[in-house]
């Protein structure tokens, strides 16, 4: 990607022009933004800003793979050169001594200061912004994504944002006829655009401006202790506000496509009027909604509230992640443990598909956006998430070989050697169980209705040879809750789940019982009707 022969150019083209998966709507948008013309910089740019504050989180990974999803579909509709920054707003003087850092007293000192100017907490790096900056980019690098990595530090000291600083100097007051409205009566007072770094302290100064120089490029500002400084506006030596900064940034890059969270709407309409002043053309713009926890509240890094990074990778793959991350984005979703296992075997189900569909279809399938339009082949074991996590819920057991003694006898075929992603889920399935649903099982004694139920499918499994399909296990267990009069099977099923299981939640049946073993089925059934204690 992108296709060269013209056969292929154009038969992308057109499916990728009717494809109805959000990238592609979005890379249409662009499109026609772009008035189906390569821009003069010779590349179409897509953009995803990062605050080194702190340490790259979910969110980050979202915003980046969701823009990825954008990138690689507009490159298969218009096979135009793309390019994908990753900004770190490096050069912000920080305010407050993060929480989750070490050696808080070394940062104190330099509060005010840009972020690659305060000393290495973790003492690793030159700065504490070089050390967030480097962490960033092992982040993202280890899910493969393909960025450039831009620091707002050089890119003001190198001066590649000067002919902006410049246009804000000699837009002074239109940009300001922007600001002024939003901000209250005491900030108002004394805001400016432009942040000076002074030369003595090295701090980024929020003080106000006395005198615009635009014929020389400098500003004369007020200091605290109410001496007039002039400075230039170019060289690194001042910096924009954020809201300005953000509308300058995508008139001197050139940006034509960036997302932001709905927390930021009001944002993106200051920047964009502000880019527009500067005679910059804004991107197109995406606003995604944003994640709630087990609650719907809003996520906070602050709160620590939700699901982080870390949690997810210690439970699923970052293709689950990333599957997660596509499915509607302008809408609110809960981000919390008891997602994982619905989106792992929804992920594991479109690889599956994936193969045997057209290719109209193929780039709506979720995995094509996931992997870049070049997704693995699947592992036909047909096992999922879900039935792993009860099989090791019934084994009682954290051992990855216990579980794969009752997998190799179901799948004689599949090994851990040859089964990677089987054996990675595995023992994401393990730590799941440990964590979540052991600690929470809770097996009940059955009804007579139930018992009576029980007692009839430990007989029919009796006689029924250890390799019966799954499909006609579950046949069984449907027809025996029918006979046993269940109006709602969903009850017969629930009373498996939390008679045997100890869950109130549980696999497809048939499928669990021909994976667990059909003996081993009515021997579960048989220590359950005894009143044996399943949770040993």
């Amino acid at each position: 990607m992108p296709f060269q022969p013209e056969l292929e150019r154009s038969l992308a083209h057109e499916l990728a022009g009717h494809a109805n998966a959000w990238p592609f709507v979005e890379a249409r948008a662009l499109e026609k933004h772009l008035g189906g013309k390569l821009p003069e910089k010779g590349y179409v740019l897509f953009e995803t800003g990062y605050g080194p504050s702190g340490l790259p989180h979910i969110g980050t990974f979202g915003e980046v793979a969701r823009t990825t999803m954008v990138r690689r579909a507009f490159e298969l509709l218009t096979g135009m050169p793309t390019r994908l920054f990753a900004y770190s707003d490096d050069m912000d003087g920080l305010r407050k001594v993060p929480d989750n850092i070490p050696n808080k007293d070394i940062i104190r000192p330099h509060l005010g200061k840009p972020l690659t100017q305060i000393p290495d907490p973790f003492g690793t790096h030159e700065s504490f912004g070089h050390h967030n900056n480097a962490r960033l980019r092992a982040f993202l690098d280890s899910f493969g994504f393909e960025y450039e990595f831009k620091s707002a530090t050089q890119e003001y000291k190198a001066g590649h944002l000067d002919k902006t600083l410049l246009k804000v100097l000699q837009h002074y007051d239109k940009v300001m006829e922007i600001m002024l409205p939003t901000l209250g009566e005491e900030r108002r007072a004394t805001y400016s655009p432009f942040l000076p770094v002074c030369p003595e302290t090295n701090e980024v100064l929020q003080v106000p401006v006395v005198e615009l120089k635009p014929n020389e490029g400098t500003i004369v500002y007020k200091r605290e202790d109410g001496k007039l400084v002039e400075t230039l506006v170019t060289g690194g030596l001042c910096k924009l506000q954020w809201k300005a900064d953000w509308g300058g940034r995508w008139d001197a890059l050139d940006v034509d496509y960036e997302m932001s969270g709905k927390d930021l709407i009001d944002s993106v309409k200051l920047a964009t009027r502000i880019c527009r002043t500067l005679g910059g053309k804004p991107p197109l713009n995406l606003t995604y909604e944003l994640f709630l926890d087990e609650k719907g509240q809003k996520i906070s890094k602050s709160k620590g509230n939700g699901l982080s990074m870390e949690d997810w990778l210690r439970y699923a793959t970052p293709e689950s992640l990333s599957l997660f991350m596509y499915q509607k984005p302008k809408t609110a979703k809960k981000l919390f443990f008891d997602v994982i296992p619905k989106t792992v075997d929804e992920y594991l189900a479109h690889l599956a598909s994936f193969g045997d569909q057209e290719e109209k279809d193929q780039i709506n399938n979720p995995v094509w956006h996931i992997h870049g339009g070049k997704p693995p082949m699947p592992e036909a074991h047909g096992l999922g998430f879900n039935i792993l996590l009860n099989l090791a819920s019934v084994c009682g057991s954290d051992d990855k070989a216990v579980l794969w003694q009752y997998i190799s006898r179901y799948r004689a075929d599949a090994t851990p050697e040859n089964s990677p992603i089987l054996d990675q889920l595995v023992g994401y399935a393990i730590n799941y169980y440990t964590d979540f649903v052991k600690p929470n099982k809770n097996y009940r004694v059955p009804t007579d209705q139930e018992r009576a139920a029980l007692v009839d499918l430990a007989a029919k499994l009796g006689t029924k040879a250890a390799d019966t399909s799954a499909e006609d296990i579950q046949t069984e267990v449907y027809e025996i809750g029918k006979t046993h009069g269940f109006d709602n099977l969903r009850d017969w099923f629930k009373a498996c789940y939390e008679v045997l299981l100890g869950q109130e939640q549980g696999p497809r049946m048939g499928s669990f019982i021909a994976l667990y073993g059909v003996s081993e089925t009515v021997a579960l059934i048989e220590k359950a009707l005894a009143g044996e204690d399943l949770s040993a």
